[in-house]
């Protein structure tokens, strides 16, 4: 039975995420999803920008024909683009392309050009946040990439949070894993991974922000170089 076949018409999220927190702390990825799966039925769904397609290989085994959704900021790489069409071909999602309020032409038109390089919060703030906002309206819960050894913001973070901002569940699968422990289930599976990362890019976001680094540089220190930011908003 998943929360949604039970008599609550409200079920209590908060209460679910407490006891979850810390029952799946030191849980492998495919039993989290296991869970998630079982509690929420088809009101999750997951997210991906589409650097490699590891937690979308992980979840499709489990909960095959999941909507994966990826937010279309318009400044992306080329090759971010493909990886996603590629994604949509060889894995059994639903990949719903989320789009911004407006084209970036609009929000040039309103707001003057190269808004990411003047007030770069609030360019991720319109082009990713508050799309990603409206997308995950009417599911209960979200399946999450994000690793605790990518930022000193996310090493506190839990396998199983409360979204309070959005007022959902979000679930993180690979919460614990390591950069070894993430080339090794690509390697070992096949996974589709976007080719930048063969050209100096191991943290991919939009193409006007990031930049290259050299071998044992911080992998996310390509990531809106120069401008002391660190994350986009999604995940704060």
């Amino acid at each position: 039975m998943t929360l949604l076949e039970t008599d609550s018409p409200t079920p209590d999220l908060e209460g679910i995420v407490e006891s979850a927190a810390a029952a799946f702390e030191d849980a492998p990825p495919a039993e989290v999803i296991r869970w998630a799966a079982a509690t929420f039925g088809d009101r999750i769904c997951l997210t991906s920008s589409m650097s490699d397609a590891a937690l979308i290989h992980l979840v499709s085994k489990v909960i095959p024909g999941i909507d994966v959704l990826f937010v279309d900021t318009g400044y992306h790489f080329a090759e971010t683009i493909g990886t996603r069409d590629a994604v949509q071909a060889v894995y059994p999602v639903n990949v719903i392309n989320v789009e911004p309020s407006r084209t970036v032409a609009e929000q040039e038109a309103a707001l003057g050009p190269r808004l990411y390089g003047r007030n770069p919060d609030l360019c991720c703030h319109l082009r990713k946040v508050e799309p990603l906002g409206r997308a995950l309206k009417g599911y209960l819960a979200w399946f999450s990439g994000i690793r605790r050894d990518e930022t000193a913001g996310r090493r506190e973070r839990r396998v199983v949070e409360w979204d309070r901002r959005r007022g959902m569940v979000k679930v993180n699968p690979v919460l614990t894993w390591t950069q070894a422990d993430l080339d090794d289930y690509l390697k070992d599976n096949g996974v589709l991974v976007n080719p930048l990362h063969d050209d100096g890019y191991p943290s991919i976001g939009c193409a006007p922000c990031t930049r290259p680094v050299a071998p044992g540089e911080d992998p996310r220190g390509g990531r809106w170089a120069g401008m002391g930011k660190t994350e986009c908003g999604i995940h704060q």
